[in-house]
This record gives C-alpha cells, structure tokens and sequence, in this order.
C-alpha cells in the first residue's frame, strides 16, 4: 500500500517533468521491465536491454498519457508486452527459417552432472516458452515471472481474464508436449 501512495506521487511528478522522480520510476521498475523482456527475446539479453532501453525512452515521452485508471504496474507492462512484440515481428522479418536452432535432445542421467543436467532442463524450459506463440508466451512469463494475477495479466494485454485462463491453459498444453522427455527425468524429480 505504502508503494502505492510513493507511486501516485513518484508519477506526478515524472509527469511535471521531474527528474529524479524519473530517476526512483527507473531503478524501481527496470529490473522487473528487463526481466519479461529478457525472458521474451529468448534470453538473449543485448536485445533485452535493448527493449528495456526503449521502455523507458518512450516512458520519459509518454508518462503524460497515464491517466491513473488502472494500475501504473498494468500500464507499464502493456507498453513491455507491446515493445517486445514489436521486437519479436522485427526479429522474425531479419531471420531466416535457416536460422532458427532446434531443441536440443534428451539429457544426460549421470550423478555426477545433476548441476549441468539441472541447467540443460532450465534451457529446455527456456527454449519451450520461447517456441510458444507471443499469445501464449507473455501470459505465462507474466503468471510466472511477474507474479500478476488473472485481472492484471488481462489488463496489461487488453484482453479478458477468461482470454488470459484459455490462454494459460492452451500454453500449459503446449508446453507439456514440448517439455514431455524431462517427465520422467531425475532433476525434476528431486
């Protein structure tokens, strides 16, 4: 609550043209802004900082814009959910199909590489959210990554909640299949 009341005040002033106030907006949202872009390029983190760059370039032009009729938090992940699919169509023009790289293959059961087994799941993980559709991929990074409930997820994609649960469901399904050779693997299983 208490962030809140020094949030409506930080912006105030972000929106008077202050900038230290830009400043507090900056440390305490970049983290948070770096991490569904980070998570949205597929881990490649030169293009995260990239997006985060452009967040806040374009939060210095258009905190003006914030009315206060939502949350800032869900206005603010709709500018990172936009920007990063606007990154992801950008990406996908300068790509060739060549260029894409496939999962790798199951993982190595030995004890003595739980710690590297332990990582290659985490990147299987990675690599299944990132294969997701962006319509499947951002609700699950903000569920997941974000902690934002069902209302909030909806309003930072401009959809329903019943949209963000059908979207969640459909992503959990695909990522079951994606993910179904780590089922049975022991570093889940710890």
């Amino acid at each position: 609550m208490a962030e809140q009341l020094i949030e409506g005040g930080v912006i105030e002033a972000c929106q008077r043209g202050d900038r230290e106030a830009f400043r507090v907006l900056f440390e305490t949202y970049k983290d948070k802004v770096f991490s569904i872009a980070v998570y949205s390029s597929g881990g490649d983190r030169s293009i995260a900082e990239d997006v985060t760059q452009q967040i806040f370039l374009k939060l210095f032009t258009a905190i003006q814009q914030f009315r206060g009729e939502a949350e800032f938090t869900t206005w603010l992940y709709r500018l990172v959910v936009n920007a990063c699919l606007d990154e992801r169509r950008k990406r996908r023009r300068l790509l060739s199909w060549g260029d894409v790289l496939p999962m790798s293959g199951p993982i190595n059961k030995k004890p003595q590489e739980k710690s590297y087994a332990r990582m290659e799941v985490a990147e299987a993980v990675r690599v299944a959210i990132e294969e997701l559709k962006p319509k499947f991929r951002i609700p699950i990074l903000l569920k997941y990554i974000e902690g934002l409930s069902y209302e909030e997820i909806a309003k930072a994609m401009g959809c329903s909640k019943g949209t963000v649960a059908s979207r969640l469901n459909r992503g959990h399904g695909q990522l079951a299949k994606r993910l179904s050779h780590l089922r049975n693997h022991e570093v889940l299983n710890d």
